[in-house]
């Protein structure tokens, strides 16, 4: 997370310098309008605020450690449409990979395995400042995330279990946004973008083929990325 803002304040901050500097930058700045369709890259980084208490059958009974989810980052492709000159509607898509484990109230961690996470998100958008050249805005809408490539751990902890497979259920979540765009030349720009995607899930483990674990997860991910992007 430092090395993200790090990174998104130089460019910012270089974008800003440039501005001023360049003539040239000024005569090819072309602000955002209705019917611009904008194109983004981003690196982003996937961070899991997860919440969850693993609970089993008897002789375990509930409670019996936490969920843990792994960072992830990754590229991610999004694109959005201005209705206005200040109203659009973005897409992202992108896919992360997590591992996953629980910390045992025996003190001893069991590993659970891995999981791709394909989580579609549409939100509607405001923007501020359209046709300035740093043009901040907001966002909120609805997400839909695809759990895949399930990869059970089958490794044994220090207790002796091992998690053998694992089922993920599909949901829905809410999302919130908020970024920046920092134009450069013509219809390039800097972009700087965080969501918060709520998020819940059912897990399912299967643990030394015999008991059945079971967790509602709330993972709710910050995502935060820094890219480009250009404007059609």
């Amino acid at each position: 997370m430092t090395f993200l803002k790090r990174a998104a304040a130089a460019l910012l901050a270089t974008t800003a310098l440039a501005a001023v500097s360049s003539p040239s930058l000024a005569q090819d700045f072309k602000g955002k309008s209705a019917g611009d369709i904008l194109i983004r890259g981003r690196a982003v980084a996937v961070l899991p605020q997860e919440k969850g208490t693993l609970d089993a059958g008897a002789p375990f009974n509930s409670g019996i450690g936490q969920a843990n989810v792994g960072n992830d980052y990754i590229p991610e492709l999004d694109v959005s449409y201005f209705f206005t000159d200040n109203i659009a509607a973005e897409l992202i898509a992108g896919t992360s990979r997590h591992k996953v484990s629980g910390s045992l109230i025996t003190g001893n961690n069991i590993n659970i395995g891995k999981v791709s996470l394909l989580p579609p998100t549409l939100t509607a958008q405001y923007h501020f400042f359209p046709k300035e050249r740093v043009s901040p805005y907001i966002g909120a809408g609805i997400n839909y995330t695809l759990f895949y490539n399930e990869d059970a751990a089958n490794s044994r902890n220090a207790d002796g279990f091992s998690v053998t497979s694992t089922n993920y259920k599909n949901s829905f979540g809410w999302a919130l946004q908020a970024g920046v765009d920092v134009a450069l030349v013509g219809n390039w720009s800097l972009n700087f973008d965080v969501k918060k995607i709520f998020l819940k899930t059912d897990v399912t483990a299967s643990v030394n083929n015999a008991v059945s674990v079971k967790s509602d997860v709330r993972i709710d991910p910050w995502l935060v990325g820094i890219g480009v992007g250009y404007r059609f």
